[in-house]
């Protein structure tokens, strides 16, 4: 397997960039990726909330833990 294709190396490529961050209770988050761990316990900074496409709220800077997420994905 090539060295920048394992997942924690991907998100690592992420760091500093806008992500869409979809959770299992049908939340997304949009944000700037600052952090994450092995878990994939994520923070964002600059984050807005959506659901079911619109904006509801500016959050700023967010924890979300990594059983919550469903998906990470660039923005």
């Amino acid at each position: 397997m090539d060295e920048s294709s394992r997942p924690l190396d991907t998100l690592n490529s992420a760091r500093g960039k806008p992500v869409m961050v979809d959770l299992k209770n049908g939340l997304r988050y949009v944000g700037k990726l600052r952090a994450f761990d092995i878990h994939i316990n994520t923070v964002l900074e600059e984050a807005e909330e959506h659901h079911n496409g619109e904006v509801k709220r500016k959050v700023g800077t967010v924890f979300i833990r990594g059983d919550a997420i469903t998906i990470i994905s660039p923005a």
